[in-house]
């Protein structure tokens, strides 16, 4: 009743560090320790083969999706039962951290290998996937692997989407040797659950010193583009008192959301793009665009922040003279997690010795989407002081042994053991 998997140093750890580090060094060039893969870029491309290569030498048979989505599969006993799956996002942010996204796939690889090597084939198959993207950091959308998986975004939908060299992600899909209609369909309709395994990235595990995080959910957001228009004109010559001044507008913008985010609790707000034109040191900027990114783990105070922002915004930029264009691009609500997933993986945790703690993500995953759609559940890992979407993002090889221990104990109880009840 039930396998207890534990990951040593001495053996699947080392691979799975090792693995870790070759995968951490295929990406765009940099003037830091970065990581960067955008999507259906060449280092996307150059990652998601050599995820291929991992996922074959593990023994599983390998496949991609019409959206370049990467598939691992040790095919089960059972040709009618749901498919069991893992993983998470092979692109990430500019200059991001080593394990963001990239330590649930690999994580997952060793965790299948792990299994098919010691208990053979399972009654339910098991999957291991590598998202193509998650993060939005190449075209104004997220979650393009696993929305298009779940059926939530389609896959023809890319032409007016384009990045900030014009290109669309139609075109660039295709470019990558993805988008044909020969090529598998993306929609995944016969799953029996979904676990993502991912580092925090926050402080709360470790400063409370737990070992694994149990998600009981995941906060919503909202993103938007933000683009005020004004007059450029000569920054020596325009008295202050005859300035249309988008980028004074924008500080004000700004600085308006952190005092109304501080004030609502347990939101939090953030401006992580900025862009003015012309951008001249001697010209008033004409035009200021930026990102605005809104969670909360409440469906009722996001609205209705985002509401009552917005209603400021648009007397900011009346009283200044500003013509406002508000653009929403991404739209999640708070998405809990499988009670009888959470409630299995505590045992667990108890089982192993592991400390552990239920607690909100509040970043957002690809698990949210698949949350509707099959059983799903998150296990984290901690982060050193919280830190991710960063080149010192880390967590310790006992930290991803442990969660790799978790999950695989929990994929043998859902596809070796649960056919046989």
């Amino acid at each position: 009743m039930g396998e207890l998997i534990q990951f040593d140093k001495a053996s699947e750890l080392c691979r799975l560090i090792d693995r870790l580090a070759e995968f951490s060094d295929i990406a765009e060039d940099g003037d830091n320790a970065g990581v960067t893969r955008l999507l259906y870029t060449q280092p996307w491309m150059e990652a998601q083969a050599f995820l291929a290569g991992t996922m074959s030498d593990a023994g599983l048979a390998v496949r991609f999706d019409r959206v370049g989505n990467l598939i691992g599969r040790l095919e089960g006993s059972d040709p009618d039962a749901p498919v069991i799956l893992t993983g998470s996002h092979v692109d990430t942010v500019r200059n991001g951290g080593k394990l963001d996204g990239a330590y649930g796939i690999v994580g997952g690889i060793a965790a299948l290998k792990h299994l098919k090597e010691t208990y053979g084939v399972p009654a339910r198959t098991l999957e291991v996937v590598s998202f193509c993207e998650e993060e939005g950091s190449r075209f104004p959308i997220a979650y393009w692997g696993s929305g298009n998986m779940t059926g939530q975004l389609d896959w023809r939908s890319g032409n007016e989407l384009r990045d900030t060299e014009g290109t669309s992600l139609q075109k660039a899909m295709e470019a990558s040797g993805f988008g044909l209609i020969e090529q598998p369909d993306c929609v995944r309709g016969e799953l029996g659950a979904f676990v993502e395994l991912h580092i925090e990235q926050g402080v709360i595990l470790e400063r409370m010193a737990k070992q694994i995080g149990i998600v009981e959910a995941i906060v919503g957001q909202r993103r938007y583009s933000v683009s005020l228009r004004g007059e450029a004109n000569h920054a020596g010559t325009t008295p202050m008192n005859m300035r249309t001044d988008a980028m004074a507008g924008a500080a004000e913008f700004i600085v308006r959301l952190e005092q109304l985010a501080a004030r609502a609790a347990s939101l939090v707000a953030t401006v992580g793009r900025i862009q003015a034109a012309p951008n001249i040191p001697n010209v008033i900027p004409g035009t200021v665009e930026f990102t605005l990114d809104i969670r909360h783990d409440s469906e009722r105070t996001l609205s209705w922040f985002c509401d009552y922002l917005f209603q400021e915004y648009e007397d900011i930029a009346n009283r200044r003279g500003l013509a406002l264009v508000i653009t929403p691009w991404l739209a999640t609500t708070p998405v809990p997690m499988n009670r009888s997933l959470t409630g299995q993986i505590e045992q667990l945790c108890g089982k192993l010795n592991l400390t552990h703690r239920r607690m909100f993500s509040g970043a957002g995953h690809d698990a949210q989407l698949f949350a509707e759609l099959c059983p799903t559940a998150m296990i984290f890992v901690p982060s050193k002081a919280g830190i991710s979407h960063s080149p010192e993002e880390y967590s310790s090889p006992e930290q991803l042994a442990d969660g790799v221990s978790v999950l695989a104990s929990l994929l043998y109880e859902l596809a070796y053991e649960e056919q046989s009840k």
